[in-house]
């Protein structure tokens, strides 16, 4: 086997910046080896038309280009912040809940939560009947995200409880 291809499996499968030394011990190999291989598997990359690249700032890691990160954010997980991911708690354990009642237990910030979750697509937003508020659920995608069971507007106790587990609420 190529030292390059073995070096190349170990940055895939390890998917976080991985040093030298760490990389010589896996593969058994002295760390000298290591470093003329990827120097040279760092110019295989830089030198192809590819989305991938290998970066070196913190350890060695195989990532993908800045250009291709539209990409990725449509199909990775979605990175979310504590105070939106409270906001998205009480839209699941309260939805359908109008968007009116979460700015009042959440606070006038929650509108903004409420449209990054929209966009996230975690939850939808439908004008409530007289046209004044909207009403908030989860959306499939939502489910998906947190492997919940079944239809994402009625959530059966043991996946409640496994949101709030997941949400750590349970810490309070």
């Amino acid at each position: 086997m190529d030292l390059k291809s073995r070096i190349e499996a170990v940055l895939f499968v390890t998917g976080r910046a991985v040093q030298l030394d760490e990389i010589a011990k896996i593969l058994d190999v002295e760390e000298q080896e290591i470093e003329d291989a990827m120097l040279s598997l760092i110019v295989d990359y830089s030198s192809r038309d590819g989305a991938l690249e290998i970066d070196d700032e913190n350890g060695y890691i195989i990532q993908v280009k800045d250009e291709y990160m539209d990409i990725v954010e449509k199909l990775c997980p979605i990175d979310i912040s504590n105070a939106v991911l409270k906001t998205l708690t009480v839209i699941a354990l309260k939805e359908p809940i109008r968007q009116a009642e979460l700015k009042e237990l959440r606070g006038s910030t929650a509108y903004e939560h409420v449209t990054e979750l929209v966009e996230k697509g975690l939850i939808s937003r439908k004008r409530d009947k007289n046209g004044r508020s909207y009403n908030l659920k989860t959306t499939p995608k939502f489910a998906e995200y947190f492997k919940l069971k079944g239809n994402s507007e009625i959530l059966s106790k043991m996946d409640t409880n496994r949101l709030s587990e997941l949400l750590e609420l349970n810490k309070q």
